[in-house]
Order: C-alpha cells, then structure tokens, then sequence
C-alpha cells in the first residue's frame, strides 16, 4: 500500500498557502511584536541601552542566519524528499540538521569569548555603551543554544506541512520572553534588577523554552519524519553537504545584513549614537512589516519545493502569484503606516526630540522601497525551493554591499543625516532588477525544461 499524499501535493493551492503561511505569518507577527516590546523596555533604561542593543544587532543576526540557513537547507532537502516519497533521506535531513544545530552552539561559544568585546568596541567610543553592549552580546553567545535548536525544530514542523505546531513553538518562546523582559529587566516579582542583562537572559529563557516545545512537538506529531538521538550523533557526510549545498549560500545571504549593519553604524556614528539608536528602532519597527512575508515565503518554499518534486508545474505558478498579491498588499499597507505617523512610531521608544527629528524622514524615506522589496522577496523564494540558493546570495550582496553601503557613504558627506536613508530606495530597485533576471533563468531552467523532461520520462 503506497503512503498517502502530503497535503502540499492535493490541497487547492490558495488554501494550501493560507494553510501553511498563515501560522507562520502570526508568529513572526509575534516575533516582531516581541522585537518592538523588548526594546521598548531597554529604552526605559536608557537612550544608551537602546543603542547599545543596537551595536549588538549584527552578532545576534548572524546567529539568525546560520539557524535560519541552514534551515533552509533542512527545508529543501526533506521537502523534496518527501514529494519524491524518498522517507529514509527526510529522516536524514531531520536529524542531521539537529546535529549542525548543535555545531553551530559550539562556534558561538567562541565568538563570544574571542570577538564580541573588539567588535562592540569598534562601533562606539561611549564607555557606557560599550559596556552595555559587551553585557548583552556576550550573554546571548554564550547561551545561544535555544536560538538553533528552536529554529531547526520549527524549519522540521516547517517542512512537512505543520506550520501550526510552528507557530504554537514560536508564539510561547516570544510570549514568555516579553513576560520576562520587564521581570528581570526591572526587578519585578522578586528578581534581582539586571538592567540590560536582563533583556539577554529574558531572549535567551525564551528561545530555550520554545525548543523544547519544539522537540515534542516534532517528536509526538511530526509522523514524516523519526529524530533519533543516535543518528544525531552519528552525522552523515553526503547529507550535511546537500543541506549546506541550498543552505551556505543562504547563511551568507542573510549574514551579509549583519555586515551592512555594522558597516551603517559605522557611517552613523559619524553624525551621533542618536542616529545609530534611530536605526535600530527601524529596525525593529520595519521588522512588524517584513516578518509576515517572511512567514509567507517559509511557507511557499516547502510547497513549491514538494510540488517540483512530484512534477506539478501549475502548482508553482498559483502558488507564486498568489503569493506575490499577498506580499505586495502587506508592504503598501506597512508604507502607508510608515508615511503617515511616524512620530508616534518612535514616540514608542521614549524618542527624544533630536531621535524624533533624525528618526520621521529616515521612516518615511525607507518605507517607500517596501512594495519594491516585497515582490524581490517573494521571486527569491524560487531560488531556494529549486536549490538555487546562490543567486538569492549574489542579489543581497549586490543590495546591502555594492550598491547600499557605497550610497549611504556618499550620501553621508552630504553632511546631512537624512540623505542617507535615500540609500535604501536605491539599493532596491537594482535589487529588483536582479531578481526578475534570476528569476528568469531559474524558471526557464527548472521548470519549462526540468518537469518537461520529468513528464517525457514518465
């Protein structure tokens, strides 16, 4: 008797997408939600705490994208296996993937003891900064295991199709770290007041707690795949390397964003630390737009990846437009917000007058590229569910490195701070131009020519 159909190969493909992203989509909503309150909170402290938070941003994003890349690779590699009803190879995918998890802990350690202290001290000269960067950093490496186990069993509910798990994982990490954000931040309910180590230990109780409702979650209802502690520990080579294959250039994809932060402080630090904490509240703020298509596309890359593997062409293409119209309305929706009030967006964080006056034209400038971003955002999902990574890699190299940080540099010696946003815009139209020319080489490649022959085959 052959197994039955994953649902990702049957359901009406509208609700198929609704089905899987919408989960995800709420969770990251959370997430962001998440974001915004925690730096709510380190803004109580202090304008410096909140830019300290801000210094910090690139290490924590690194550790984001080593997770989420290889999760990525995790994603594609057991999708697709299960479209080709290839079960003992997702098993493989599964628990090597834990496995990598735990590697990645292991090179965080050490970057906590040997770069976070130059590196904090490279973007400030302020002591009291420093200080509260050194803190949070170092406190978040060392006990960054919750973030890779949590995003690796989340990208495992992820790709098999139970997106609802997914987000139940993730909306309790978020939720029990916004409870204990004012707890240890403050002191409250008889904690001892740890001020900006606080809001680390509060992301770090989290992220461990959302892990753990992840293995159980994947262990009790994931029937696709089976986690074995002794196939963890006994990592397969061929494996590893399909996971890395469509995984590498997608942990360099979203690293290079920690670069081009930490690059963008540099230039800010220039006019004052009040314009590096004003983006690090874009940050956070633009994250509550961009987190929703985030969650639609992890939902779209395992549904296009599964249907290529059972050679379903019109799948993908409802699949990608539907997705495109939902993306797009988000963004015009997130630029009209961003347009019209601004002010109270940063009124959120304590703004000062000289944040509020730096922060209304950086928000207003940047969010006219949201619609722009939305559409290269969903195009690039193609290239990760039909394990062609790379192009992803080399359009946000182009983006962030060779077209964004050399105009907010020229723009800078404008003398003008509020020039240096326009970079934005421009970084997203050639990213645009970039995507739609990968696009079409990717599509005319792996689908009029690959499921063609699949179907000639058959």
């Amino acid at each position: 008797m052959s197994a039955p159909e994953n649902k990702m190969g049957v359901m009406p493909v509208k609700k198929l997408i609704i089905n899987m992203s919408l989960p995800m989509m709420i969770s990251m909503l959370v997430q962001a939600m998440y974001n915004i309150v925690d730096s709510v909170f380190v803004s109580m402290l202090s304008e410096e705490a909140l830019t300290a938070v801000t210094l910090a941003f690139p290490i924590q994003n690194l550790m984001i994208a080593v997770g989420s890349g290889t999760g990525v690779g995790i994603n594609a590699l057991l999708s697709r296996s299960l479209g080709e009803k290839n079960f003992d190879r997702a098993d493989d995918a599964a628990n090597n993937g834990i496995a990598l998890a735990i590697v990645s802990y292991a090179i965080f350690i050490l970057i906590g003891l040997l770069v976070v202290s130059p590196f904090i001290s490279s973007q400030t000269a302020d002591p009291l900064i420093r200080e509260y960067g050194i803190t949070y950093t170092s406190i978040v490496c060392f006990l960054s295991i919750g973030v890779f186990f949590q995003i690796t069993f989340e990208r495992l509910l992820q790709a098999t199709g139970r997106t609802l798990f997914s987000m139940v994982s993730q909306i309790t990490g978020a939720v029990i770290n916004v409870i204990m954000d004012p707890i240890l931040i403050f002191g409250l309910a008889g904690f001892p007041k740890l001020g900006i180590a606080g809001a680390a230990a509060a992301t770090i109780f989290g992220q461990i707690v959302a892990s753990c409702i992840g293995l159980f979650l994947n262990r009790k209802y994931n029937s696709d795949i089976h986690i074995s502690l002794k196939k963890v520990l006994h990592p397969k080579l061929p494996v590893i390397k399909q996971i890395y294959f469509v995984g590498i250039p997608s942990i360099l994809m979203v690293s290079i964003g920690s670069v081009m932060t930490y690059m963008m402080n540099r230039i800010l630090e220039d006019f004052s630390s009040t314009a590096i904490a004003v983006f690090g509240v874009y940050f956070k703020l633009q994250s509550f737009v961009f987190m929703p298509i985030f969650g639609l596309n992890n939902g779209l890359v395992p549904v296009m990846a599964y249907n290529l593997g059972a050679a379903k062409e019109k799948r993908i293409r409802e699949a990608l437009s539907f997705s495109l119209i939902v993306a797009v309305c988000i963004m015009v929706g997130g630029a009209v917000l961003f347009e019209l009030i601004p002010a109270r967006l940063l009124s959120i964080f304590s703004a000062s007058e000289t944040m509020t006056a730096i922060g209304v034209p950086a928000l207003r400038e940047i969010a006219l590229c949201f619609p722009i971003a939305a559409v290269a955002i969903v195009l690039s999902s193609v290239f990760q569910a039909f394990s062609c990574s790379i192009y992803s890699l080399i359009v946000s190299v182009c983006r962030q490195l060779v077209v964004l940080i050399p105009a907010a540099w020229l723009l800078s010696k404008t003398g003008n701070v509020a020039n240096v946003w326009w970079s934005y815009l421009i970084a997203e139209a050639v990213s645009l131009t970039l995507t739609i020319i990968f696009f079409r080489l990717v599509w005319k490649r792996m689908i009029t020519e690959g499921l063609q022959n699949r179907d000639a085959a058959n």
